[in-house]
């Protein structure tokens, strides 16, 4: 999406929404990965990696701090020669935009140099805590400080590598804290204990993280999600990987099956998937769908009349949080209404993805009612709507599925999809209209 559109207008489907697509590779796994083989001993090929911004300031971070990567892009390929957890630059200054994996992944990695490294994003990244790494951070012998009110971004690290020892994290507030320091820690002078203080939110990340640390030939002993104890020092091992693709913009899809009573197969994701997000699946059904899950894809089949047969559900979404405002967007075209919690979390993402959410569900007709972990939908008469995105591409890909029924649904600023899906308006457009 170039940055000179500033709008987008969607057009309406004329039926139901039927046929298959493979969305981009996993932001996720290719962020850990890259982490995985920037600490291994020698060169690593990264194939299927997702070409976004998100993933660009990772590559463009890691190269700063002494890391070879060459990426070719076109290609979806990065091979990356890993310094042996040892950081090769002794200072560094690190530009992550808007992701929050890229700080949160490099700020416990920087941790292992020997040197000044400072860390810092774009505006909203400021406003976005980290205090809690910060201070597990602190527990590992690092000097380390956030610079911006409310323990936020610029961090600013002093560190003289990760000593080991015993580290508490806090679980409720992001799992990015925890996957940090375990894709840190087997490269510490001494073995590592993490324990986890207060319910773990986003579970399936964290498993994500220790499979994608497997893989890599690191083994981490997981007693119960409550505490992690990581050997070190570990030597992470190269390999050829491949990434899977990115479930979470699959919801997109799904959701465009349910709401226009079609059918979408989205290849390439299992009942298998390293991602958690595959299960969000699960939620459609219990609206009224059926999902079809082969080893090579998943359909979703909608509800018939166009959705008008979905109902409305409950649902804890704290393990595929990601995926809240795509199911709030089905819950416009559902009987009854749709609660979700759980999610207190996801405030503090690229935007409020609790009040800004509910703000543009009421602009399309719906009674919102939020809660501080999440909110409720009470769908109303659909109208058409000029809807905020916050530079948040998940407030953006999700809202435009509106636009599949309702006409005059406009997105603002549809070029921030480019943090994790810069095609996604020209996917789902050839999706809807083949």
């Amino acid at each position: 999406m170039p940055d000179s559109v500033r709008e987008l207008e969607i057009t309406p489907v004329a039926g139901p929404v039927r046929g298959s697509i493979r969305p981009p590779g996993s932001k996720s796994i290719t962020n850990r990965a890259l982490v995985c083989a920037a600490l291994a001993e020698g060169q690593s090929t990264l194939d299927g990696a997702l070409v976004s911004e998100d993933t660009q300031v990772m590559v463009d971070s890691l190269e700063r701090l002494g890391i070879a990567v060459v990426a070719d892009w076109p290609a979806r390929r990065l091979t990356v020669t890993g310094c042996g957890g040892r950081i090769p630059a002794a200072e560094a200054e690190l530009f992550v935009g808007n992701s929050g994996t890229t700080i949160r992944f490099l700020a416990a990695v920087a941790a292992l140099g020997h040197g000044s490294y400072r860390l810092d994003g774009v505006p909203r990244m400021r406003q976005r805590p980290i205090g809690d790494l910060i201070t597990a951070l602190r527990q590992l012998g690092v000097e380390a400080k956030a610079e911006s009110p409310g323990d936020c971004p610029p961090v600013l690290l002093k560190a003289n590598g990760l000593r080991g020892g015993q580290v508490t994290v806090r679980g409720d507030v992001s799992s990015q804290f925890l996957s940090g320091l375990l894709l840190a820690s087997p490269c510490a002078r001494t073995p590592v204990e993490i324990r986890v203080d207060g319910t773990l939110v986003s579970l399936p990340y964290v498993t994500m993280t220790l499979d994608v640390m497997r893989a890599f030939g690191v083994s981490v002993i997981d007693e119960g999600h409550e505490q992690f104890n990581i050997a070190a020092p570990s030597q992470y091992q190269p390999r050829t990987y491949s990434i899977e693709p990115d479930a979470s913009a699959a919801s997109y899809f799904w959701a465009a099956a349910a709401i226009t009573g079609g059918q979408v197969r989205v290849d390439g994701l299992s009942l298998d998937s390293l991602q958690g997000d595959v299960r969000f699946c699960d939620l459609l059904v219990q609206m009224g769908c059926r999902v079809e899950y082969a080893g090579d894809g998943t359909t979703l089949i909608g509800a018939p009349q166009q959705g008008s047969n979905l109902k409305g559900i409950n649902a804890n979404m704290n393990a595929i949080s990601d995926t809240v405002p795509t199911l709030a967007v089905v819950a416009l075209f559902a009987e009854g209404p749709t609660t979700i919690r759980g999610v207190a979390h996801i405030r503090h993402k690229e935007t409020d993805r609790i009040g800004d959410l509910a703000t543009e569900l009421r602009k399309l007709g719906a009674e919102v009612e939020t809660f501080d972990d999440g909110l409720r939908i009470t769908p109303g008469k659909l109208r058409a709507a000029r809807l905020e995105t916050y530079q948040d591409h998940r407030m953006a890909m999700s809202l435009a599925l509106a636009g599949l029924r309702q006409p005059g649904v406009v997105i603002l600023d549809p070029g921030c999809t480019a943090k994790t899906y810069p095609d996604y308006f020209r996917d789902l457009e050839r999706l809807v209209r083949p």
